[in-house]
């Protein structure tokens, strides 16, 4: 009997694989970190071969914890980190160069001689997305012109491209033998290739890139009942799946978070932060900043769109604490650390190791800590640590009500920062609402499973998924509108300070 599903969350720094039971409760789950390749300052890679294994030991690892194999499993969904970009040769497996991760600014002068020819406006116009560094599009222009034989082997036939979701999905269902290659309409409106109306690869934008259409997977559906493929018998689960169900992270954390409904909201504190507000199935422009993509796709119905909000560093900014300055040794001190001090003492850092994204999309910007004085300490960093994550989340939720008109009478979050309960009520004293998290805080993974589940029948309709919704605790605001006010106006003097830092020509 198939009592479980499984669901495959695969992030910027770590793989893991967990397995939800009806309910949405979690049965399982095995977790493993991967390398992060700095070759030069900006340049961030993975190591394409590194994740498929970390993939398969946490698969193999969690079914072993548990005790189950794939017979108890009844399908099995992806969800992945996006933008993230691979290219491979699809006869023999290799990965032609490193992934190159969302967080890497490497193509900075691509995307502002776009900008500058007057390309920015059909970019938006068809893919919802500003011309940044951030999207996948450019990073694959920049590995065909820049990584010696990939144009020539893209015209062969023998150079193949993808998000992260696109590479595993392919390995898991056979890969050098027959190997499915598909990405899903939430990963392919986060590579500024696919027309969100159509939901279809578009000429104009292939040509403004420079990418051969031979080289693209084909767009299915976010949950599939017709499965992407199945898994291969002498893989990691030991046995043949149906793999149907592919979401962005983000997505799929929306999912998990079931907001079906036009207007609800989340906030996923991971590497990133990321706020996605449904929108139904209306395609609503950004005047404010923010991005209009694809929230999912479930079977063929129609597609469902969102306004998202994206922040490039947050959790990170606490391993960068810990892995480059040493202030901590693991990531879960830096909330006693902050918690030595009343408050951050006049101190506020801005984390734009990456430049800025939304709603600002400075690509000149980088990272500083100003107001610093004798005074200050290493609590006083770690408290501006925590409330940089809730100031960014602030800038996009401004930016989403004067987009939509909509204005949040709660926050629900999710992601594992969120854990921190100090962080927790600071992002409500900052934002004036309250934040609620569910019990099953890893929605991401969650809405993995969801999706799969749904396509095979193991959750009838997305009615019953909203059944498993239970809230786990909720914070409410504690500050005064004035301190409110006065601590926002510092970080806007802050966030000047970040700018025009780069020269990008």
């Amino acid at each position: 009997m198939t009592r479980y599903v499984g669901a495959i969350d695969q992030g910027t720094t770590s793989t893991r694989f967990m397995v939800f039971d009806h309910a949405g409760r979690e049965v399982a789950r095995h977790q493993l970190e991967h390398r992060q390749i700095l070759p030069r300052a900006g340049w961030v890679e993975h190591d394409p071969v590194e994740i498929y294994a970390r993939t398969c030991e946490t698969i193999e690892g969690a079914l072993a914890n548990a005790g189950l194999a794939a017979r108890d499993l009844a399908a099995v969904g992806v969800t992945n980190q996006r933008e993230t970009t691979v290219v491979w040769n699809p006869r023999t497996g290799e990965p032609l160069y490193n992934a190159i991760v969302w967080q890497d600014t490497r193509t900075d002068r691509i995307m502002n001689r776009l900008e500058q020819e007057g390309a920015g406006d059909a970019i938006r116009r068809k893919a919802g997305l500003p011309p940044a560094t951030y999207f996948s599009a450019g990073k694959l222009r920049w590995i065909l012109e820049n990584v010696e034989g990939v144009r020539a082997a893209a015209e062969r036939g023998e150079a193949i491209f993808g998000n992260i979701d696109t590479w595993l999905i392919w390995n898991l269902t056979g890969g050098t033998r027959g190997g499915t290659h598909v990405t899903d309409v939430t990963n392919a409106s986060r590579t500024m290739l696919m027309n969100l109306e159509t939901l279809e690869w578009d000429e104009e934008l292939l040509a403004l890139f420079h990418v051969p259409r031979r080289m693209l997977p084909s767009i299915r559906p976010s949950s599939d009942s017709n499965f992407y493929g199945k898994t291969r018998t002498d893989g990691p689960f030991k046995g043949e799946l149906p793999l149907c169900a592919d979401l962005g992270d983000q997505q799929a954390a929306t999912v998990g978070q079931v907001c079906f409904s036009p207007g609800e909201a989340k906030n996923t504190y991971g590497t990133g932060n990321f706020m996605l507000l449904n929108t139904g199935a209306e395609i609503v422009p950004s005047n404010a900043g923010l991005l209009t993509t694809v929230c999912y796709r479930l079977g063929a119905a129609r597609a469902v769109y969102a306004l998202e909000g994206s922040v490039a560093v947050t959790g990170s900014a606490v391993q960068w604490l810990r892995d480059q300055l040493g202030v901590i040794r693991q990531a879960g001190e830096v909330e006693a650390l902050a918690n030595t001090v009343a408050d951050n003492g006049g101190v506020y850092f801005v984390p734009a190791f990456s430049g800025l994204y939304a709603p600002h999309w400075r690509s000149d910007a980088r990272g500083c800590i100003v107001g610093l004085s004798r005074f200050n300490d290493k609590g006083h960093l770690a408290r501006a640590t925590l409330e940089a994550i809730c100031y960014q989340t602030r800038d996009v939720l401004d930016a989403m009500v004067e987009d939509s008109g909509v204005r949040l009478e709660v926050l629900k979050v999710d992601g594992g920062a969120t854990a921190n309960d100090t962080l927790m009520q600071l992002q409500a004293d900052i934002l004036g609402v309250p934040v609620v998290r569910p019990v099953v805080a890893e929605t991401t993974a969650l809405g993995a499973a969801y999706g799969a589940g749904l396509a095979v029948g193991f959750w009838k309709d997305v009615e019953e998924t909203r059944r498993n919704w239970q809230a786990g605790k909720r914070w409410e605001p504690r500050w005064g509108a004035d301190e409110r006010e006065a601590g926002h106006a510092g970080w806007r003097k802050a966030i000047e300070r970040t700018l025009n830092w780069v020269e990008v020509s």
